[in-house]
């Protein structure tokens, strides 16, 4: 397991069985002291039970961000149950670091396997990751990520930015 969801999957644990949050470990990693937004996604029985995360960074560094994120996505996430203890042992984690998001001229740009997307109007935002499952055309990821963020799918006066994501299993 890389160090990114191995991480989160720490965090998860030391929350849910000690209610702690977790200590960043005292020699970081070169690659972890950067600054990058984080989303992890957890998975029980290859279902989504729990995904939170940040598009620009709200800490000090990714590893303080997959730290946050990983608990807010396994007690925090409003359409899932809380993790609990006895599902700790059937929990996958996977952590998507995001590049900085680029604004669109035009949606021949996207691709929804290679790119996230982020569309806003007003105050309104919805992000979606790239490479979802059942997600297969720029229409779909489009209409999804409006619904998201409460914004009619029909409505073509929305911002619409893209990004890239490293995933991490």
């Amino acid at each position: 397991m890389h160090p990114y969801p191995e991480l989160a999957r720490r965090a998860i644990e030391e929350y849910i069985k000690n209610k702690k949050i977790l200590a960043p470990p005292q020699n970081l990693p070169e690659d972890m002291k950067h600054k990058a937004g984080v989303f992890v996604c957890l998975k029980k029985h290859g279902m989504l039970c729990g995904c939170i995360g940040t598009f620009l960074p709200t800490t000090e560094n990714i590893c303080q961000e997959i730290i946050r994120n990983a608990i807010s996505a396994a007690t925090e996430d409003p359409r899932f149950s809380s993790v609990l203890a006895e599902d700790l042992k059937d929990l996958e984690c996977s952590v998507d670091v995001l590049s900085l998001p680029e604004k669109v001229k035009s949606i021949s740009e996207l691709d929804p396997r290679r790119y996230g997307v982020i569309v806003t109007k007003g105050q309104r935002k919805g992000l979606l990751l790239p490479d979802i499952e059942g997600v297969d055309t720029v229409d779909e990821q489009l209409e999804i990520t409006k619904m998201k963020a409460g914004i009619e799918p029909s409505d073509k006066d929305v911002e619409i930015y893209k990004f890239v994501v490293e995933r991490y299993k």
